[in-house]
């Protein structure tokens, strides 16, 4: 795989680390801000419906922009939001810096992901995404557990000042690793932007998009509020949160890992096995979570199994989208934050049901069967390896 993708995913992990690491830190933001830990728990649908919004349209405006001078922009940007969260002491204030950040990080993504596949052949999608999300998996491996730590140490701001200096070396890392210009095929031969957006009519594309969607809401929904199962189900002590976070990173990025070795060629059998093994994973992770043994290793699994899952849905919607050289990184952003928006909102509501703090697995399990009745049907679809789709 080529330098810059490893430099791309390396600011990934700054981003991913910032949309990850509330899991941590949101019953410290409900404690000093004076809200409820659901309310709290908005600022990641706050930050994945800005990323839901931005995608298309900041990849729209930034379609004609050198990538470079792009990418570098956006995660300036992002960093410059993370300050201004660090220092308010207002909610809405920081719901706002929350968006902005997201449209930073939406920018970026959505040209990040053309950039990524456009690095490599055209039957290695999938390796590229992997290694792209390998950014958003060491974030919830490293980051997330240190803003975790940090947060328990020194407060939360610290956490979001870590994150505003992690941009740093990443923008350094655009700045010196990722070509000036344009490249020559784009600038003179791209479609026009009403035909890539006419590729969102295609049912093919809506349909992996939709799964990517449901999978990653799924994901969620129970990751925004795992803290709370943790110190409460299970009885753990605070600082067994970052202990979570890193199994389930290091459980995502096993499976971002081996799904981008089949993603291209046989997405088929990733979906039939882990689908089904996902959807039995948040039900026994509900039952068993008082079991702290068993919670840690189910954690595990699940992370691994949800990127798994979840990244080869991702990369069929970049093949999908395959005529729209610009727009597609957008269309992938979208289904991602669609389901990273919607799974916090699901989990908040079971909160004041009568199953409490484990509410939020149950949807998870909810979420994937969806999921799963959806693509059964049409399982010719999701399951077409990547000849199929470079012939097209």
């Amino acid at each position: 795989m080529p330098l810059p993708l490893y430099l791309l995913a390396l600011a990934v992990l700054a981003m991913g680390t910032s949309e990850f690491m509330l899991a941590g830190l949101v019953p410290d933001i409900a404690s000093e801000l004076d809200v409820t830990v659901g309310t709290a728990g908005a600022l990641t649908s706050a930050f994945a419906v800005g990323m839901i919004v931005g995608a298309p349209l900041v990849a729209a405006l930034a379609r004609d922009w050198p990538r470079r001078a792009g990418l570098l922009g956006f995660v300036l940007a992002f960093a410059a939001a993370h300050a201004v969260g660090a220092l308010t002491t207002s909610f809405p204030v920081l719901f706002a810096t929350r968006v902005v950040a997201a449209l930073a990080n939406a920018g970026f993504l959505a040209v990040a992901l053309t950039a990524a596949a456009a690095l490599v052949p055209p039957g290695e999608k999938g390796r590229a995404l992997a290694v792209l999300l390998s950014g958003t998996t060491l974030a919830t491996i490293a980051g997330v557990p240190g803003g975790s730590v940090l947060g328990a140490l020194l407060g939360w701001r610290a956490a979001f000042w870590a994150v505003a200096a992690l941009c740093l070396p990443a923008a350094l890392g655009i700045l010196k690793g990722i070509p000036a210009g344009r490249p020559k095929a784009e600038a003179t031969d791209g479609p026009a932007l009403r035909a890539e957006l006419a590729r969102l009519a295609r049912p093919r594309l809506l349909l992996v998009m939709l799964l990517g969607a449901l999978v990653n809401a799924a994901t969620f929904a129970s990751f925004t509020f795992l803290a709370p199962v943790v110190t409460g189900t299970a009885g753990l002590d605070e600082l067994w949160v970052p202990v979570a976070l890193v199994l389930f990173g290091a459980g995502s990025f096993v499976g971002v890992t081996v799904a981008g070795r089949l993603s291209d060629r046989r997405p088929g059998p990733v979906v039939a096995v882990g689908g089904p093994l996902l959807l039995l994973g948040w039900p026994a992770l509900a039952v068993l979570a008082h079991r702290p043994v068993a919670l840690l290793a189910l954690v595990f699994v699940q992370g691994a199994l949800s990127f798994a899952l979840g990244s080869t849905l991702i990369t069929r919607v970049l093949y999908e989208a395959a005529g729209a050289p610009t727009m597609a990184g957008s269309y992938a952003t979208a289904a991602l934050n669609t389901g990273a928006a919607a799974g916090p909102l699901i989990a908040a509501a079971t909160l004041r049901t009568e199953v409490g703090a484990l509410g939020p697995l149950w949807a998870s399990g909810l979420l994937v069967a969806t999921a799963l009745l959806i693509a059964f049907p049409l399982r010719a679809v999701v399951a077409s390896g990547r000849g199929a789709e470079v012939l097209r």
